[in-house]
């Protein structure tokens, strides 16, 4: 344990260095000579009540694990700043952190910043949102991959909107963002489930895993697609968006939407039947399982594999 001094001049050189107001507790300076290692969680954006979700989980996990590491949780504001995100990692790997435990805002431009980590001596884990598998080839790295196989979370959901369809039914999905493996993967879990059904998928359009821009997307597709049965987001932040287009255009309850997540927002519209279904890939837990295998690899130097976690349907039925 720090003395109080020394704590609160951690506090202010932690505050220099990452440009923060605060400083938890277990967020210290290197330690010269060993010590707990430090596990540095960077997620995405944190005005998402999943990473939110996900930093909570991971400080809790701390908090029981205190004798084993030390945490140091950071996120960027926009779900689309990756050059931030990017300094994010620059600033781990300059403060000689042991692991990185990394949600990339983007699958391809993260890749060179974890490859200096792993050049530094840092473990890195990937999770949430996968790195491309062609980007690491060029780049030769490998960095194992922790999380669900969304593409697989999708199809389930899909599947279930479909049962409420018939076949030629017209839907639209909105997408995440152009450049994130885990968007591209639940388009095409949407896409597979609604062609298995025989349904019309009739736009798809990027909503960048925002509220404002899939309300946006989905005010303009219920003026255009006057036909249309169902609107799959790739998460429930969007699905939230579409929801409140749809009650601006007055076609709630007429067209049916489904997300993925579960976030807390999102259970009292599955309750009322305003969102048909989402998927649960369990974000308070995932940052740990990422940990867990940081902390694994740290101890054993074992070479770096992927690891899939669960992904569960979340109906009213189920809550």
């Amino acid at each position: 344990m720090f003395r109080a001094n020394s704590h609160k001049l951690i506090c202010l050189l932690g505050a220099s260095l990452l440009g923060l107001t605060g400083c938890q507790q277990k967020e210290s300076t290197p330690q010269a000579g060993g010590g707990k290692p430090r596990i540095a969680l960077v997620m995405k954006s944190l005005a998402n009540e999943f990473f939110l979700t996900m930093e909570q989980g991971a400080r809790t996990h701390q908090a029981a694990h205190a004798a084993d590491y030390e945490l140091l949780a950071n996120g960027i504001k926009d779900e689309l700043d990756v050059s931030k995100q990017i300094d994010l990692v620059e600033q781990m790997i300059a403060q000689k952190v042991d692991a990185i435990v990394i949600a990339p805002a983007d699958s391809k431009a993260l890749v060179p910043v974890a490859k200096k980590a792993q050049q530094a001596g840092i473990v890195v884990v990937n999770i949430d949102n996968k790195f491309d598998a062609d980007v690491l080839t060029q780049s030769g790295v490998k960095i194992p991959f922790v999380g669900p196989d969304n593409r697989k979370g999708a199809k389930a959901v899909g599947d279930y909107l479909a049962g409420r369809l018939k076949a030629g039914d017209q839907v639209a999905i909105v997408e995440g963002a152009p450049n994130a493996f885990n968007g591209l993967q639940r388009k095409l879990g949407f896409e597979d489930a609604m062609k298995a059904a025989g349904m019309a998928v009739v736009a798809s359009q990027a909503g960048y895993w925002e509220t404002d821009k899939a309300n946006q997307v989905v005010a303009a597709l219920a003026t255009e697609r006057p036909g249309l049965k169902a609107i799959l987001c790739a998460n429930d932040s969007m699905a939230l968006g579409a929801v409140a287009a749809l009650r601006s255009a007055g076609k709630l309850g007429q067209v049916l939407v489904v997300g993925f997540d579960n976030i807390a927002a999102i259970h009292q519209l599955l309750q009322e039947g305003k969102v048909l279904a989402t998927a649960d890939q369990h974000g308070d837990k995932l940052a740990v399982f990422g940990i867990e295998y940081a902390l694994e690899m740290l101890k054993t130097k074992a070479s770096p594999a992927d690891r899939e976690t669960p992904v569960d349907l979340i109906t009213a039925a189920a809550k």
